[in-house]
């Protein structure tokens, strides 16, 4: 039954978080829709999908309590927007940017489409100049650098909680200009939620972030994402700051993708995961980035748990098409105790080049940095060899290099939970390199 011109009494099935409805008319695909419940709640959904005079509606909040006979859909003519300004600093919202810190709504300024505004291919600026993350793998290795996708590769088990709120606590520019933090952690228990909190209350005013707990609706562990990076452009392009995104865990963001595939009855991909996976996740991707003429920019560092450590599953194998190279967590190296237990080998970062310093400072830079590769890979090709014929089966040069690989670990990758400046990491690597000057030429 048709109500007024836009609203609607017509679904016709709710299965899992979405609508049904027929007989509808005038919609438009990302169209935001008003849902009254039966008991008179109020709900907020959004157009997925269009077909001849079929419309199917994603709702944020739940389905639970909605049926086929009193439920009142209406259609607004607008898209889905997220309320912007000042007011959002230092502020924790849940995945419907719905405050979570128990203080009142923030007074926005304007608000802009959670789709964003995609960068003119010609107006992106090449990344430049690195963000200074604490950790002597990352800085010295496989550098971040503004504007720059950078994900991590973790396995279940892993200290990746650990070492993100480390990056939450440690990260910042070189000179100290004008940076803030989005934080946007996806399928959190209660019990990671207080992990995080704890770090968030310490932080100030220099952070947004956006908490979707396991127990919230799926819908907005999809929502949240989209949300965070809104945020993230205006203060970026607008207010032109460099914003670090860190969003945790993209594995649970892609399950809710499939969850929702599986609802809309869409032909499976790779296990079981949407065709569209890939897409999706470049259009989250790709919101990252630099603007000519524009003083801001927007890093990305998002968290990919592999499912059975695989670092070819669907999700770890699209997330590395889109970005610009990875970081990849070792078990082994967690089982020696190594904090944190970053694979530097398989581990890279492709615009390291571009924001590692003035000209001599790269240059210096990055010959330190293939020292140490070189050096490191030559010891870890030689283990084997060692547990075949032994330690004193071998050459004198292999045991050195051997003793640098253990060095390496220890002295260089392990730091526990210490913060080291890029000048103490680049320090530490010239000490190294040093003590075993014989194999460091």
């Amino acid at each position: 039954m048709r109500l007024s011109e836009h609203s609607y009494r017509t679904v016709s099935a709710v299965r899992g978080p979405l609508l049904f409805l027929n007989r509808v008319f005038q919609a438009r695909l990302g169209e935001l829709v008003n849902i009254t419940a039966p008991d008179g709640r109020a709900l907020t959904g959004e157009v997925l999908k269009l077909s001849a005079d079929q419309v199917l509606v994603q709702v944020f909040g739940g389905t639970h309590g909605l049926d086929t006979k009193t439920t009142t859909v209406r259609f607004s003519d607008a898209v889905m927007r997220a309320p912007l300004g000042p007011g959002c600093l230092g502020r924790v919202f849940d995945g419907s940017f719905r405050p979570r810190d128990e203080l009142p709504m923030f007074v926005p300024e304007k608000s802009m489409p959670v789709t964003g505004a995609p960068i003119n291919p010609v107006a992106r600026a090449h990344p430049e100049e690195f963000i200074e993350t604490g950790f002597s793998a990352i800085d010295g290795l496989s550098t971040l650098i503004k504007g720059q996708k950078l994900p991590i590769f973790s396995c279940a088990g892993l200290p990746a909680r650990e070492m993100t709120d480390q990056l939450l606590r440690q990260s910042r520019l070189p000179d100290g200009g004008p940076f803030v933090l989005v934080f946007v952690a996806l399928g959190l228990t209660h019990f990671e939620y207080q992990f995080y909190r704890q770090t968030l209350a310490h932080m100030q005013s220099r952070f947004v972030a956006f908490i979707n707990l396991a127990d919230d609706p799926v819908v907005e562990r999809l929502l949240a994402p989209r949300l965070a990076l809104t945020v993230a452009e205006e203060l970026a392009f607008q207010q032109e700051m460099d914003v670090l995104v860190i969003m945790t865990d993209m594995t649970n963001y892609c399950d809710a993708l499939r969850e929702i595939s599986t609802a809309r009855e869409e032909l499976p991909g790779r296990r079981g995961y949407p065709g569209h996976m890939y897409s999706d996740l470049a259009s989250l991707y790709e919101r990252a980035g630099r603007i000519h003429n524009r003083k801001g920019s927007i890093t990305l560092l998002p968290t990919v748990t592999m499912p059975e450590d695989d670092i070819t599953h669907p999700i770890s194998d699209l997330t590395g098409y889109i970005t610009e190279g990875q970081i990849v967590l070792s078990r082994e190296l967690h089982q020696k105790g190594i904090y944190p237990p970053v694979d530097v080998l398989p581990s890279l970062s492709r615009l390291m080049q571009y924001g590692i310093g003035k000209e001599q400072t790269r240059q210096d830079h990055r010959e330190l940095a293939n020292r140490l590769y070189r050096n490191y890979a030559k010891g870890c090709d030689l283990r084997r060899l060692e547990a075949v014929v032994g330690r004193d089966g071998m050459l004198a040069e292999d045991r050195h290099l051997l003793d640098f690989a253990d060095a390496f670990e220890s002295d260089f990758v392990h730091q526990g939970e210490t913060r080291r400046s890029m000048t103490e990491t680049l320090d530490t690597a010239v000490l190294l390199l040093e003590k075993f000057c014989e194999v460091a030429k």
